[in-house]
């Protein structure tokens, strides 16, 4: 009987027959919105990453899928819409049990019931989740989950097969980091051409060179790289560890509470949090201490926005409020499996009640609090545990931290790759030449003993490769590497140092986390930036007021003052005088002072109480919730001007009102959402009076009003004056009702509750019927306060050759006002709104704005357009085949803004750009839903110094505030790209010169493999005598100043155009070293010929002549280092004429003391006859400077007669040449304010961010289930 009452109970209920294991697979196609084939993702993701399980498709942020039930969309269809006929009507009441089943439920497949049911749970239960095993990075296979996650309630022992709560975001562990590591730093071609030339060296009678030459330099490489990595990485663990052993509150068997670690959670568990906690796993709200079990979450962690979000428990469980009832709950949760949709859930509780009847109750997201987010305002709730560690929805949402290689870096390994065509050419060359010598020259060097039979020739002839090889080897510069490293950790210590990029206020420097990507910090195309917590605070600040033709602010402007004072602003202390009955004998009275005193009066009131803000005392301090910021700084404002808003019952509000307390009768709310923009509430007043009180946007404030307003055109002024300063404004007006009146619509209004079909638009028209013939009171302005600077950091960044993108999970309007008054958008600026509701009509328009943009381009004209494209619209816009088209109108438009995108949406848009287009991208954000979009893009910046620090800890780059994101790209990024590239063209020029004289040098030794110099002199070279040049020019070089760049940012264009480091710059430096090498050998062959008798009357010889080319050599490319600085300090000089210096002192003391010691026999008795010789010098000062004449010929051409943009900004930097565009500036200013008007007139901000949901009525519902005067009858919990 209680199988066939469960197969009943499926056949009725939709929400059960979703998670048959029988149907198509989860995810169920209802719950997804436009669910998409997964193989259209292909286009959007790099390699490494996995396909996500849902890419595509959400509602709105933090709302349920509608229905026109409290629930989830899984709830059961409404009366009449089942699948059952009517005379099936099987259960309506799911609580009722029909007489024939009056025997104890003893538990089925599908109910455990009691733990000691649970054998029948594991035996057909859904298959196991799955085991991670370990797999290269380039096999994507997984597991594909299908059926439902089944967890007991109460019955530990049967979740023990799920995944624990322990998370880790560390890139390597004690097993991997060998492996990963040793894969990363071969990858790099030098490293793995060093460890070849290193294993060749090890040959017996090949290596012309001490065979450790290689492999302890490349060792001292690999471990400074490995200590770096490991370091980084330790702070990763340490991050992990502390998150892993927070406390959490787990409700025992017993009905006690235990305190475990958050590592310790399993599935099944019930938590309690309590206010300001974080919640440590996905969890199911069952209840809370608040009325019908709501409960208060703030997701500043996961998204950056400050305002609280409602979750509500069902209404089956919120009654569980305390321990014992809850440990009573037996039966099954019936879930979806882990996916990475943060807005979407689905699931079903079945509990089996005392009589062992189970009962299922639909769950959805409302009930969802995601691990991360932060409880406020909620005393106590308990969870269920349903996803933990990697499953939960935070965790899918991350990707693994990837391997970001920079685009110099990869071009290094390019040159490297040629040069080492060049070698290979060279020792071919070299070989060959050797060949010929032993096969057509033997006879006549039959001392040689070369070998005749063709074995033997051929094994000479591999060898000999081998030792050319092992002699030129160094072309490739083996310092490169380690200079390239250190150099880029100390241009990361001088961004950490910056005290301009230092944030007094929250004591935090910018933390540069990633040094190995600096150079790409100047060349960056793309910035993509969140909105919320990284261009704005979330912070909402009543500015000012315009009341009866009046404007109000707290500190008025001189400028804005009327002479006569008559119609100039009034601060808030006059109006307050005003409203007390006082007068300012300065001003003259209105002519109806008492009118003014009421309309001030009514505006304050409708500010105080047409809301849906609840009030709560914490520390004798009175605290606003809001949905909305925007609505909190409202009553906030009013309650400044001494009109407090302290209690709410569930149909009335309390304003204290100049001491006194005054009680207005809350009778209907008609709530704000997206299409009405604007929020009534029909009041009754404490005269008794009805009024409606309305507020909303102004455009549709002003089609509501009767007939001869006397406020509106100075009203309209004013608003036009807050749109210039890009303030949030809403229009306030309001009328008074009669009885008869009031009773016709609420009836009217009622029969619109409780339609089932369409209740949202019947709400809607009954609202318009009541809202009309008001009176205009005034205006209010808010403003949605920007960081510091960042307009002038936006307007920079732009002039500066960068495209900002804005990915927001804001609403359209909000993000548009924002766009306005950080600059993004200007209002010369022409609006491409995409707003479409499918595939197809998204495909068109973008085709149509496409074709057209492209026709009117055609023509000659060229303005500006911005681009604003919301969640749903995006969706379609990002498939794959209109991805290219729409990236080809957002290439167009100057600014981009989406709105309403999920976190992987936002990592979507940047892979598209990345894919499609050559540049280099940047994505910043300050909160966990920005972590996926700053791991996608070539460099990751993270607001740090808030609350939300997962994006800080995910970035490269870590900074306290958006504006100074310019010094680190327009001064920091520009001077380490083109100090990085200066330093890798020279060394490849200072190895090229002094390893091409020793292939000059083989056409006279017979091609024999002898060197020119001594061995280790020959090491020392790279190690010691011209290590300290490329270091310095690295670190401290500046083509021009900090003040320049930032006066001109469009020297920023050099960095996106790769000007200092082109394939021509590279194969002119190679051209440049193999013409200074053969000058340097050529004169010292001719000075040398027939060998240098000296005055002594002895032969000089091979190290004599070795050591003069070795330091001829060395001041040459000394002195092209010279040439080539911009800036000089005590370190160049330390670095360049001391590097010379050093060797000067050092060779002679070298030459003496390793002769003596046995170490190195060339140099024996070479001081005396070297450098005594008046030749040496001659040769010294001579060939250098025939060297150099042609660089210095040719730097000089260039300069004066086709310099570079940065020359001619050198020459302003030493001359110190004023610039003079004040005027443009004032002019531009002017332009703007104009604009500014015009662009208010088409397009107007209104102050409202809460989420909505026309059809469920959610504020009216949650401030009815509110009375805060009774906060003492709260339940405990316990």
């Amino acid at each position: 009987m209680a199988d066939d009452f469960v197969r009943l109970v499926s056949q009725a209920n939709p929400a059960f027959r979703q998670y048959q294991p029988t149907s198509n697979g989860y995810p169920p196609s209802s719950s997804y919105h436009g669910h998409h084939d997964s193989t259209q993702l292909d286009p959007f993701f790099d390699d490494e990453d996995d396909i996500p399980d849902s890419a595509f498709g959400r509602p709105e942020a933090m709302m349920s899928k509608e229905s026109g039930l409290p629930l989830a969309k899984s709830a059961a269809a409404p009366a009449g819409h089942g699948d059952i006929a009517p005379d099936d009507d099987i259960l309506q009441d799911w609580d009722e049990v029909p007489a024939t089943s009056s025997k104890p439920f003893s538990g089925s497949a599908a109910f455990p019931g009691s733990a000691g049911q649970s054998s029948g749970v594991m035996k057909d239960r859904a298959p196991p989740s799955r085991r991670r095993k370990w797999r290269w990075p380039w096999k994507k296979e997984e597991e594909i989950l299908t059926g439902e996650r089944v967890v007991a309630l109460n019955n530990a022992a049967a979740n023990t097969e799920y995944s624990s709560n322990y998370v880790s975001t560390s890139k390597y562990n004690a097993v991997t980091f060998l492996p990963k590591f040793m894969l990363e730093q071969f990858s790099k071609y030098a490293n793995l051409f060093f460890l070849f030339t290193a294993c060749i060296q090890q040959i017996p009678g090949v290596s012309p060179t001490n065979r450790y030459t290689t492999i302890a330099p490349l060792a001292v490489v690999l471990l400074a790289s490995g200590i770096k990595e490991s370091q980084e990485d330790l702070k990763r663990h340490q991050s992990d560890s502390e998150l892993n052993a927070r406390p959490a509150k787990i409700l025992q068997s017993d009905g006690t509470f235990k305190q475990t670690k958050w590592k310790d959670i399993r599935v099944g568990d019930i938590v309690r949090m309590e206010s300001d906690d974080f919640i440590p796993a996905d969890v199911l709200l069952v209840s809370s201490s608040e009325p019908e079990g709501f409960c208060y979450i703030e997701t500043s962690n996961l998204d950056g926005e400050t305002n609280l979000k409602i979750k509500q428990a069902s209404p089956q469980t919120s009654h569980l409020t305390s321990p014992h009832l809850v440990t009573a709950l037996h039966g099954t949760l019936r879930s979806e499996h882990p996916n990475n949709s943060l807005y979407t859930y689905e699931g079903t509780l079945e509990l089996a009640d005392s009589m062992g009847v189970p009962k299922t109750i639909p769950l959805g997201p409302d009930q969802l609090l995601l691990r991360g987010a932060q409880i406020r305002n909620t005393p106590w709730s308990y969870g269920l545990v349903v996803f933990t560690g990697h499953d939960t929805k935070l965790m899918r949402n991350a990707t693994a931290a990837p391997i970001k290689r920079t685009a110099v870096e990869r071009q290094v390994n390019i040159q490297i790759v040629f040069l080492f065509g060049l070698l290979l050419a060279l020792s071919l060359g070299s070989t060959i030449g050797s060949s010929i010598r032993a096969w057509f020259f033997a006879d006549a060097q039959w001392y040689l003993m070369e070998p005749s039979s063709i074995g033997g020739r051929a094994k000479s002839f591999v060898e000999d490769i081998l030792t050319f090889i092992i002699l030129y080897n160094n072309l490739i510069p083996i310092s490169l590497i380690v200079t390239m490293e250190v150099v880029k950790f100390q241009q990361a210590q001088l961004i950490n140092f910056d005290l301009d990029m230092y944030h007094a206020k929250t004591d935090t420097p910018a933390l540069c986390r990633t040094s190995s990507l600096v150079e790409e910090l100047g060349q960056i195309e793309y910035v993509f930036s969140d909105k919320t917590g990284t261009l704005t605070c979330n912070e909402m600040e009543f500015r000012c007021c315009s009341i009866a033709g009046v404007g109000y602010a707290n500190v008025v402007d001189e400028s804005k003052r009327d002479e006569d004072g008559k119609d100039g602003w009034r601060t808030f202390a006059e109006m307050k005088t005003v409203l007390e009955g006082g007068a300012n004998p300065f001003v003259d009275v209105a002519p109806h002072p008492g009118d003014e005193r009421e309309i001030i009066h009514e505006f304050l009131t409708l500010l105080a109480v047409c809301h849906t803000v609840i009030p709560e005392k914490r520390d004798g301090k009175l605290h606003y919730q809001a949905s909305s910021p925007d609505e909190a700084a409202l009553v906030a404002g009013a309650e400044l001007l001494g009109y407090q808003f302290h209690a709410r019952k569930p149909k009335s509000v309390f304003v204290n009102i100049m001491g006194a307390s005054y009680e207005y009768e809350i009778l209907n709310v008609c709530e704000f959402n997206s299409t009405r923009k604007r929020m009534s509430t029909i009041v009754r007043c404490p005269d008794g009076k009805l009024r409606v009180f309305c507020k909303g946007a102004d455009t549709v404030i002003l089609e509501r009003l009767s007939e001869n307003q006397p406020y509106t055109e100075k009203t309209m002024v004013h608003l036009e004056d807050y749109a210039t300063e890009g303030l949030r404004t809403l229009c306030i007006a309001s009328r008074e009702i009669s009885e008869q009146e009031y009773r016709q619509w609420s009836a009217v209004y009622n029969k619109a509750a409780t339609t089932i079909n369409g209740r949202g638009e019947a709400l809607d028209q009954a609202a318009e019927l009541i809202e009309k013939d008001l009176l205009l009171l005034g205006a209010t302005a808010i403003e949605d306060k920007l960081q510091d600077g960042v307009p002038e950091t936006i307007h920079t960044l732009q002039m500066a050759g960068i495209k900002v993108w804005v990915l927001t999970g804001d609403r359209q309007e909000t993000a548009i006002n924002i766009g306005m008054s950080c600059r993004l958008i200007s209002e010369s600026m022409n609006l491409v709104i995409v707003n479409e509701e499918t595939s197809h009509e998204t495909h068109e328009f973008i085709n149509k704005r496409l074709a057209a943009i492209k026709n009117q381009r055609n023509t000659g004209e060229l303005e500006d357009l911005a681009l604003i494209i919301d969640g749903k619209s995006l969706t379609y816009a990002l498939e794959k085949e209109i991805s290219k088209t729409f990236l080809e109108l957002a290439i167009m438009c100057k600014a981009v803004i989406c709105c309403r995108v999920s976190p992987l949406q936002k990592a979507l848009v940047v892979k598209l750009v990345k894919k499609n287009t050559k540049a280099l991208l940047l994505a910043i954000g300050d909160g966990a839903n920005d972590v996926s979009m700053i791991q996608a893009a070539h460099v990751g910046v993270g607001i740090s110094g808030l609350e939300g620090l997962q994006a800080a800890r995910s970035a490269d780059v870590a900074i306290s505030q958006f504006r100074f994101l310019k010094k680190l790209l327009l001064v920091h990024g520009a001077w380490s790209y083109q100090r990085l590239s200066k330093l890798i063209l020279y060394s490849f020029y200072k190895n090229i010169v002094l390893y091409m004289t020793q292939f000059w040098y083989s056409f006279f030794n017979n091609f024999s493999g002898q060197i020119a110099y001594e061995s280790w002199t020959l090491s020392l070279y790279n190690v010691v005598f011209t290590v300290l040049p490329p270091l310095v020019i690295g670190v401290f070089d500046q083509f021009v100043s900090a003040r320049i760049l930032d006066r001109y940012p469009q020297l920023y264009m050099l960095g996106q155009k790769n000007a200092f480091f082109t394939r021509t710059a590279f194969w002119l430096w190679v051209g440049n070293a193999l013409y200074h090498s053969l000058i340097l050998f050529g004169f010292s062959v001719i000075l040398f010929w027939g060998d240098l008798k000296q005055a002594t009357g002895f032969d000089s010889g091979h190290w004599v002549w070795g050591t003069m080319l070795y330091l001829a050599v060395l001041l040459t490319v000394l002195g092209k280092a010279a040439l080539i600085s911009d800036l000089w300090t005590k370190y160049t000089v330390a670095a360049i004429p001391g590097s010379f210096i050093f060797a000067m002192l050092f060779l002679p003391l070298y030459a003496v003391v390793a002769p003596a010691i046995g170490f190195s026999k060339e140099y024996l008795n070479i001081v005396p006859r070297l450098w005594t010789d008046a030749v040496f010098y001659f040769m010294l000062l001579l060939v250098p400077i025939f060297c150099l004449s042609r660089d210095l010929a040719w730097k000089y051409y260039r300069r004066t007669y086709k310099p570079e943009t940065y020359h001619i900004a050198q020459e302003i930097q030493k001359y110190n040449i004023p610039d003079y565009r004040p005027r443009q500036e004032q002019f531009q200013k002017a332009i703007k304010k104009v604009r500014a008007v015009q662009r208010m007139r088409r397009n107007r901000g209104f102050a409202f961010s809460q989420t909505e949901n026309a059809a469920r009525q959610d504020q009216a519902r949650l401030i009815r289930a509110y009375d805060t005067t009774k906060t003492d009858a709260r339940p405990s919990g316990y």
